[in-house]
């Protein structure tokens, strides 16, 4: 089982950027692909960006509608990080961000349901200010 440990929460005025690091241990996470979710208070837990494995091919990033053009993922395997690079912030970007990893090694499918991830991290909190 892999752990995994986020960062970089904060508060933001509308329109600021703000990044967040991932931080995998326990095992190495370069064969799965790895995403961050965000849980809004009274939402369900929704997708917002993922990016698979790079360890057979280039890997592939994948976002959802609302934050496209605005966020950027990206991974450093050597570190066993996952970062999120958050740009033009809204406030409903407010969220707790969870980061996780896939179940299935090498898989690039399905990345945008919960019910395929194993591993999730603790939450880092972000609040965008109108």
């Amino acid at each position: 089982q892999v752990q995994l440990v986020e960062s970089g929460g904060g508060l933001v005025q509308a329109g600021g950027s703000l990044s967040l690091s991932c931080a995998a241990s326990g095992r190495t996470v370069s064969r799965y692909a790895m995403a961050w979710f965000r849980q809004a208070p009274g939402k369900d837990r929704e997708f917002v960006a993922a990016v698979t494995s790079n360890a057979w091919s280039s890997s592939r990033t994948d976002y959802a509608d609302s934050v496209k053009g605005r966020f950027t993922i990206s991974r450093d395997d050597p570190k066993n990080q996952l970062y999120l690079q958050m740009n033009s912030m809204r406030p409903e970007d407010t969220a707790v961000y969870y980061c996780a990893v896939l179940r299935t090694p090498y898989a690039s499918r399905g990345l945008a349901d919960t019910r395929n991830y194993s591993s999730w991290g603790q939450g880092t909190q972000v609040t965008v200010s109108s």
